[in-house]
């Protein structure tokens, strides 16, 4: 170490050469811990204006109510598909020609309620999607902090403090 610290003038020199190197190696090859640190800023500035922008209020009666009645095409959608099951092996030839008189529905109104149908499924995932609640991959909260499982590893905290 003497002889390096001679020829390039002690550590100061050393530590400035360094930067040096890095700030024109990041000329060339962007730094990826950089990328790293704008990306999750971003991230969190969009996450912090997504939560300010549909962060509600107490919900009333009227909004539980129409909740209430957006959850419930879909078990009639389900229930219905086996009623007409139900329907079709008790009165197959009533099933028939409603099918026939389904079979003289134009394709442009099919389109219509494949269109209506689409919107709102995709609207009430995209309400569920956007206000989830999010989890911490390890299942620790972020507000506890980490438990200890270790007894060692506590006795140890203990003695240091």
């Amino acid at each position: 170490m003497g002889v390096i610290d001679a020829v390039l003038g002690g550590p100061a020199a050393v530590n400035a050469l360094g930067t040096a190197a890095k700030g024109m190696a990041e000329v060339f090859v962007p730094s990826a811990t950089r990328r790293m640190e704008l990306s999750a800023e971003a991230q969190m500035a969009a996450l912090r204006q997504l939560g300010e922008e549909y962060g509600h209020p107490a919900l009333g009666w009227f909004d539980r109510l129409v909740n209430g009645l957006n959850r419930l095409p879909r078990p009639l959608l389900a229930f219905g598909t086996i009623g007409l099951f139900v329907y079709a092996m008790i009165d197959p030839h009533a099933f028939a020609q409603r099918m026939v008189g389904l079979n003289a529905v134009p394709e442009p109104l099919w389109w219509l309620l494949g269109a209506v149908v689409a919107f709102y499924f995709g609207a009430r995932e995209t309400y569920y999607f956007r206000n989830r609640t999010m989890t911490s991959p390890t299942g620790l909260s972020t507000a506890q902090g980490p438990q200890d499982d270790n007894p060692a590893l506590s006795d140890w905290r203990a003695g240091a403090s």
